[in-house]
């Protein structure tokens, strides 16, 4: 399996010309884009590359594009025609200032730091890059520099780095149910045989925050309901409420990701997660439709999944349905409320973690194991005892997006 990592680094053009000339293409790379968009929209079938490539090949050439250039404006253009029919949307109109340039139409020497990009017409522009240093391990190991991306903002230059590396997973000693909840995210962890070994939960305070600023930006909007678009401080406070919460999000959903993937490592576990795929299509309360439609659960997924890639971690998603309400040890649970039950054997856990129990288990069943009963006298009672908090939350990569902040 292929693993590609995106490293993004700042350049800086030698002259006002290289700055404009950068410009230029770009804006003529997106103002193609956009023009074979327009021819296909209508169409009921999209083309495919080869009707693409015969239709629009000979006039990109004409227009001075190299012919990776031209390859790269047509694919581009069909992916988003077909994401967007796909999602019954209306036709997109294009405004960012973004090219992919092909390995064949770059060179980036890495003594010096700088990079050489071929434009229109056969031009080159020379773009010194802000280099770190931690982006020197793609460089001194098994992954690949592939394409890379061209972007302008607010006059600003920005790279994109694409690196591919094939991933080769481990064969797993234990099994890790990870059960993700508004407020912690809470996993168990199994040998092959079914006995328990560990369990904890990692509490996960970003969606109460980031709801509190949600509150303020809606409480903003409620007392000008017909003219915040339109007055610039409500415009401003609103924006930076809400780029406050999806921070905030950000920031703890890469710090509980990294850290169930650090204890998956350490056991040398899979991981096993929950398919939540329909779990906005459940209407319930107002306040619970209010907090899942701001919930990171598929942010926290696709970082446990990309960060697991990365130390060849195999990661599973499983149907969770029932997995909170059946024991795991056989018998009957007694509910003592909506959190808290008792197990047959006396012991008492919350739901969380008989969902994480049950999704291990599962899986488990899936694959043909062996499992046998967990007894509170046995040695892995040690397991019960949830793990302390370790370190604070820490910046790290987005996914598939490597920075430095």
């Amino acid at each position: 399996m292929r693993v590609y990592a995106t490293v993004k680094v700042e350049a800086v053009a030698p002259d006002p010309s290289s700055h404009h000339r950068l410009y230029l293409f770009l804006k003529s790379y997106r103002d193609w884009t956009q023009y074979v968009i327009d021819q296909i929209w209508f169409e009921d079938k999209t083309p495919s590359m080869r009707e693409l490539h015969s239709r629009f090949y000979g006039l990109l050439r004409s227009m001075g594009f190299r012919a990776h250039h031209c390859h790269k404006i047509e694919r581009r253009a069909k992916e988003i025609v077909k994401g967007v029919k796909k999602n019954n949307g209306s036709k997109p109109v294009l405004r960012k200032l973004t090219a992919r340039i092909d390995y064949e139409d770059y060179k980036l020497d890495l003594e010096n730091k700088v990079l050489k990009i071929a434009m229109l017409n056969n031009e080159c522009v020379v773009l010194k890059l802000k280099w770190y240093s931690y982006i020197n391990k793609y460089l001194n190991s098994d992954w690949k520099l592939k394409e890379i991306l061209v972007s302008f903002r607010n006059n600003n230059i920005w790279i994109y780095l694409v690196f591919e590396r094939e991933v080769v997973f481990r064969k797993p000693r234990t099994v890790m149910g990870v059960d993700i909840n508004f407020d912690n995210i809470t996993y168990t962890i199994l040998d092959m045989n079914g006995r328990l070994m560990s369990m904890g939960t990692i509490p996960f305070k970003g969606l109460r925050k980031a709801l509190h600023y949600k509150k303020l930006a809606e409480k903003l909007q409620r007392r000008y309901p017909r003219n915040w678009r339109f007055v610039k401080w409500v415009r401003r406070v609103r924006g930076r409420w809400l780029r406050r919460a999806k921070n905030i999000l950000r920031d703890t959903s890469h710090y509980v990701a990294k850290k169930i993937v650090g204890i998956a490592d350490e056991h040398d576990s899979v991981i096993v997660l929950e398919d939540l795929e329909n779990i906005k299509k459940n209407n319930r309360s107002k306040k619970f439709n209010w907090r899942i439609h701001f919930w990171a659960y598929r942010r926290i997924q696709e970082y446990i999944y990309y960060k697991a890639l990365m130390k060849s971690i195999p990661v599973v998603f499983i149907d969770p349905k029932y997995t909170s309400k059946k024991s795991p040890i056989g018998g009957k649970l007694i509910f003592l409320n909506y959190k808290y039950v008792k197990l047959p054997n006396g012991f008492i856990v919350t739901r969380d973690i008989v969902a994480s129990w049950n999704l291990a288990l599962k899986y488990l069943q899936m694959k043909g194991s062996r499992w046998s009963m967990w007894s509170p006298n046995s040695p892995h009672d040690e397991g019960m005892k949830t793990q302390p908090k370790r370190g604070k939350p820490m910046q790290v990569s987005i996914i598939s997006k490597i920075t430095k902040k």
